[in-house]
């Protein structure tokens, strides 16, 4: 079974950000992930509500493939999903809530796993199961206090937060302790990649001069 704490520690090392692709058809799906690549964000989220979907979750890992990149299938709710994902190819599932089947499920079929949380409550009950990545879900009503607190109780839970980030308020939340952001809409607006660009290269900048 894969290590999931390992393979985000890898996947994640140097990307504060993540692109969520949420029931845009095929073709815009794989536009868009490819956006993403280029401005630098390398992990993609592609969500499985619909038959349509899965044909857009297969489409980005073909391109994926071609360029090093890692797509992982979102809103899982069943198990049943599990199976889809991994038969589309996907390298990792999401999901909005936390279901201790979902996490054996992603177990066994060797896809890591980020279960949803928003409570301390919750986040105990993933840390029991051995996770120590997960997705703070909605994050902009949980706040950026909600991660501060948080970074008390458990310090080595690594958040990925989802819900209502753009490149207006995505500092905000890497500076509150936040170790992955994800956007989705923020893609499709031209205005704003510039400013995502400009969040990556700090972050990176900043974090190189750490390693230093």
């Amino acid at each position: 079974m894969t290590d999931s704490n390992a393979w985000f520690d890898h996947a994640f090392a140097d990307a504060p950000l993540m692109a969520i692709l949420r029931g845009t058809g095929p073709e815009r799906s794989a536009q868009l992930a490819e956006t993403a690549w280029d401005l630098g964000i390398d992990s993609v989220e592609v969500t499985l509500q619909s038959p349509d979907d899965e044909v857009a979750l297969r489409e980005v890992v073909r391109r994926a493939a071609a360029r090093g990149k890692t797509v992982g299938a979102g809103t899982i709710v069943t198990v049943e999903q599990v199976s889809v994902a991994a038969a589309a190819g996907a390298s990792f599932v999401v999901s909005p809530g936390f279901d201790p089947a979902i996490v054996e499920a992603a177990r066994v079929a060797g896809l890591p796993v980020l279960p949803g949380v928003a409570t301390p409550g919750e986040v105990q009950q993933a840390y029991a199961l051995g996770l120590r990545w997960m997705k703070a879900f909605p994050a902009e009503w949980l706040g950026t206090g909600w991660f501060r607190h948080l970074r008390g109780p458990f310090p080595d839970v690594r958040f990925v937060a989802t819900g209502g980030l753009d490149a207006g308020n995505v500092s905000a939340f890497l500076d509150a302790g936040v170790r992955v952001a994800a956007v989705g809409s923020a893609l499709e607006d031209p205005t704003q990649l510039a400013r995502l660009a400009e969040v990556l290269h700090a972050r990176r900048s900043a974090g190189r001069s750490v390693d230093a």
